[in-house]
């Protein structure tokens, strides 16, 4: 799997229901390359299906978290593309002030956590990283 294919991945992530010519103008790829590469990545098991996800479902993780990231040099967007691509973040934000980045995370258990937390510190370009456990939610929209 290259970097193509993992941004294709993403963008399927973030929304399966694309048509190939949105995928192809947002990857700056041909329609065709679109469709060969989905094609390709379902016959080698790396797609298994495709799905609906529901708010409520993003709402029973047993284990959420807040990670807060600092990024060095111009690698802000190849980082939230990868971010975006990781079944653990339920949301990337951009920020002002210490952080570039914020992004929520859920999953079933810490151990989970803990490995997508070291998956994310080993991106190229993070630089420094801190996360806190959400206790428990207030208000939610």
């Amino acid at each position: 799997m290259d970097k193509t294919d993992e941004r294709l991945i993403a963008a399927l992530r973030h929304n399966a229901r694309a048509s190939l010519s949105e995928l192809a103008l947002q990857l700056d790829l041909s329609r065709t390359t679109v469709r060969a590469r989905i094609e390709r990545l379902q016959q080698r098991g790396d797609i298994v299906g495709f799905t609906v996800v529901l708010r409520g479902d993003t709402l029973r993780d047993a284990v959420r978290g807040l990670m807060m990231i600092g990024i060095e040099g111009r690698g802000t967007e190849r980082v939230v593309r990868q971010l975006q691509g990781m079944a653990e973040v339920r949301a990337v934000h951009s920020t002002n002030g210490r952080w570039d980045v914020i992004v929520e995370l859920g999953t079933a258990t810490l151990e989970d956590l803990d490995a997508a937390l070291g998956r994310i510190r080993r991106f190229d370009g993070v630089s420094t990283s801190e996360t806190s456990l959400l206790l428990s939610t207030r208000k939610a929209v």
